[in-house]
């Protein structure tokens, strides 16, 4: 067992104190859920894309922002949806889609918002 000396003892000031709630097991695991429907590049776009949007989007409109198939763009919008980061809405035979701010908040609860010095 290695003892720190005098010469290797850290100041009392060197480091900020923690503050805030962790996040329990569940919120965890939940908020870990939604970060991983976004490990893909596409999937961050759309989500970019509704984010800026005011109001539903049809798939037609989110398709021709894309150089992907329509079925490759349902199977991303369906893995947004099944993580809770979307809506979806059926009329007649298009389906809407819009961002569910509850689950973007806690994506921006975890990260917080932080001040950073330049």
């Amino acid at each position: 067992m290695t003892t720190l000396t005098a010469e290797h003892e850290l100041p009392a000031d060197c480091c900020a104190p923690l503050t805030g709630e962790v996040l329990s097991l569940e919120e965890a695991g939940a908020t870990a859920s939604l970060f991983k429907a976004l490990a893909d590049p596409t999937r961050v776009r759309i989500v970019n894309l509704l984010a800026r949007s005011s109001e539903p989007v049809c798939l037609c409109d989110i398709n021709s922002g894309f150089d992907i198939s329509q079925p490759t763009l349902s199977h991303h919008l369906k893995k947004l949806v099944t993580a809770g980061l979307l809506t979806r809405d059926q009329r007649g035979t298009w389906a809407f889609y819009s961002i569910n701010d509850q689950s973007l908040q806690q994506l921006g609860d975890v990260v917080g918002q932080k001040e950073i010095a330049l």
